[in-house]
């Protein structure tokens, strides 16, 4: 393949060394290079192992990383154009990813096979050798006896199912045991709802609804057709080898104080828990919990949460950034311009990008590919921060069928899109500038990659470098976003839904109660220690609605949006008044208009504040919690006694006929 070392050196730095068989009678330039005790980035995925083999004898296994420029760069029809990809590939290689957090599955082999006739049996006694196994039979209909009872069968139908690998709980009804004189048939004794079953491994093979949402990615949950004999087959393999402890990543960091989910027992944001597949997510109080260990991953939780509580950790925000800041940077450093970022994941996007290079004519010399865990990670922050970069345009590669939910990925790329077009990225020719290639065809995907629109990439990219939170970040990328804009904008107006947005306030109508800074869950909506005031900070609104569904004078809407002058802004003061002060020290309490307004209705208009003794109760209305105790205590009243309030006894009616 042709290899640009000039333009390599340009966009990488450092120093680069170029060979015919690195992997071969050359090894001893990468034995040498390792054991110099500065990080080595080896153009090559193909021979990994060797070089991983030869990096651990010298103890250099944490400074070495690996990319592959064959595949992604040089085997391509613009293969001769391809030297600034190149740069990018590498220098982004050379970007330390911290290693993910782990959560373990422990298995004891204890399984249920659950199923409707002699097939669920047959599976049971196979698997018997291996785990610990126990048959249960929904509505089973005349089923043959089996010839051992070294497998328990039982009767009865799944009512609910939660857990996961190794800690399952079944809520079963209509349980019966096989009566021990079945002759024919098995038959079974009386029947019992709500029994309880617990065990590691559930295999299905009833041919029925699943009992999970999202099914195959629940581990330890296995389905298949009783009628296809090959999957069956696949499922008692798997289900043989699930006996043990088992990690997988932790793919979402929570953090319950950022969450917006609710307040006082009112709802506000559920954006994650619409949005996941699988139940992982549940309501907690005020907040959301996160089951790791049914949480498959997808990271449309993430992609979606508006205050950065649900956090994808695998790579996490700032570091993935990082590493979109190097590729585009060295792609511009070594002479390319206007790349576009084709984001992947590993599982589906790298054997196309492969079948693509091998058996068609490669990926376009400005098209450079961004693998992730799962596409469906890919939040706002990711992409503004691409054009903020200097990205001439972003496409999302997805499954033809995928296997999560792409309903979130598309909200997020048609709004980034609204965005970006009203800053001035768009295309000059037209065409959207961010949207989803969703195809299994290299051929599609090259055919697409090859004629999609390139939009008009920043004047002057931005070089911003991202760090702290997933707010934060998307708060840097926006900025950067706009100030680095062709066209750029104050305002861009978003759809309903949209994590970013100010408030539509009547301003005439509100009390400063302050109901509304009670509720708000990230500091938007604060008020002043000093004096009646509330203001506002549109860059911390995450749209969740609490402050509106909270205000008891309903003067709060929401207007979804991007007002780039608001985020740069200091915060505004909605409201403000004078404060009252108290009659009897001066201290400050209150704001004039309400202690007012309430003294002016009550004034001779209530019994308790008529006359003499209703003058002193107004006076306590006027003074601040610590006089007011002290004037009561003082003037010696009771300010709830009133005359027309005593019981009235036989004596007051004759007084009052005879008078």
């Amino acid at each position: 393949m042709p290899l640009d070392a000039a333009a390599i050196g340009k966009g990488c730095g450092g120093r680069l060394e170029t060979g015919d068989q690195f992997c071969g009678r050359e090894l001893p330039r990468v034995r040498a290079a390792l054991a110099s005790g500065i990080p080595v980035t080896v153009s090559c995925t193909l021979k990994a192992p060797l070089f991983r083999e030869v990096a651990e004898e010298l103890g250099a296994e944490d400074r070495v990383a690996f990319v592959n420029i064959r595949e992604t760069a040089g085997w391509s029809a613009q293969g001769a154009a391809a030297g600034p990809k190149m740069a990018a590939l590498l220098a982004a290689a050379a970007e330390a990813m911290p290693a993910p957090a782990n959560v373990s599955f422990e298995s004891q082999g204890v399984a249920l096979v659950y199923g409707r006739d002699e097939a669920a049996i047959e599976a049971g006694r196979r698997l018997a050798d291996h785990l610990d196994v126990t048959v249960l039979l929904s509505r089973p209909g005349e089923v043959a006896v089996p010839a051992s009872g070294e497998v328990p069968v039982v009767k009865g139908t799944v009512r609910t199912a939660k857990g996961h690998l190794g800690a399952f709980t079944l809520t079963v009804d209509d349980t019966a045991l096989p009566l021990p004189s079945s002759r024919r048939a098995l038959a079974f004794g009386p029947s019992r709802d709500g029994a309880t079953s617990t065990c590691d491994i559930v295999v299905d093979l009833t041919g029925g609804t699943p009992l999970f949402p999202a099914h195959e990615l629940r581990s330890g949950y296995l389905r298949a057709d009783p009628g296809d004999p090959a999957a069956v087959e696949r499922v008692l393999f798997e289900a043989s080898h699930l006996v043990g402890t088992f990690d997988k990543p932790r793919f979402v960091d929570f953090r319950a104080d950022l969450c917006a989910h609710s307040r006082s027992r009112i709802t506000g944001c559920t954006r994650c828990l619409d949005v996941c597949p699988t139940g992982a997510i549940a309501p907690a109080g005020d907040h959301v919990a996160i089951d790791p260990h049914v949480c498959a991953g997808c990271g449309s939780c993430a992609s979606v949460c508006p205050t950065g509580a649900a956090a994808y950790a695998l790579p996490p925000a700032d570091a993935q950034m990082r590493r979109l800041r190097t590729l585009l940077a060295a792609f511009r450093q070594a002479g390319g311009t206007a790349p576009v970022l084709l984001i992947h994941d590993d599982a589906h996007g790298t054997p196309l990008i492969d079948a693509l290079a091998r058996f068609g004519d490669g990926l376009p010399a400005d098209v450079l590919p961004f693998p992730l865990n799962e596409v469906t990670q890919v939040g706002p922050e990711l992409v503004a921060a691409a054009f903020a970069y200097g990205a001439g345009a972003v496409r999302l590669l997805v499954r033809a069928r995928p296997k999560h939910d792409v309903a979130p990925l598309l909200r997020n790329a048609a709004r980034l899109e609204t965005i970006v077009q009203a800053l001035g990225y768009g295309a000059p020719a037209g065409g959207a500038v961010v949207s989803l290639i969703e195809t299994d065809d290299p051929d599609a995907l090259g055919e697409a990659l090859a004629t999609g629109p390139r939009g008009t990439p920043a004047p002057v990219p931005s070089g911003f470098m991202p760090d702290g939170d997933v707010r934060g970040v998307l708060r840097f990328a926006v900025s950067e976003l706009h100030h680095a804009a062709p066209h750029p904008v104050d305002r861009v107006a978003l759809d309903a839904g949209a994590p970013f947005g100010g408030l539509s306030f009547d301003t005439a109508s509100c009390t400063l109660c302050h109901a509304c800074v009670g509720a708000c869950p990230t500091g938007a909506l604060a008020d002043d220690p000093d004096r009646p005031r509330l203001t506002f900070a549109e860059s911390a609104c995450v749209q969740c609605g609490l402050c509106a569904a909270t205000c008891p004078e309903d003067v709060i809407g929401l207007v979804p949006q991007l007002d780039f002058a608001a985020w740069a802004a200091p915060r505004r003061v909605l409201k403000e008044e004078e404060p009252f002060a108290c009659i009897a020290c001066g201290k400050a309490f209150g704001t004039r208009s309400t202690i007012e307004r309430i003294v002016s209705r009550l004034r001779d208009r209530h019994w308790m504040f008529a006359g003499p003794a209703g003058e002193q109760r107004i006076k306590a209305l006027m003074m601040c919690d610590t006089c007011r105790v002290s004037h009561v205590l003082t003037e010696g009243f009771d300010p709830h006694a009133a005359e027309e309030n005593r019981p009235r006894t036989s004596e007051d009616y004759i007084r009052a006929r005879q008078g």
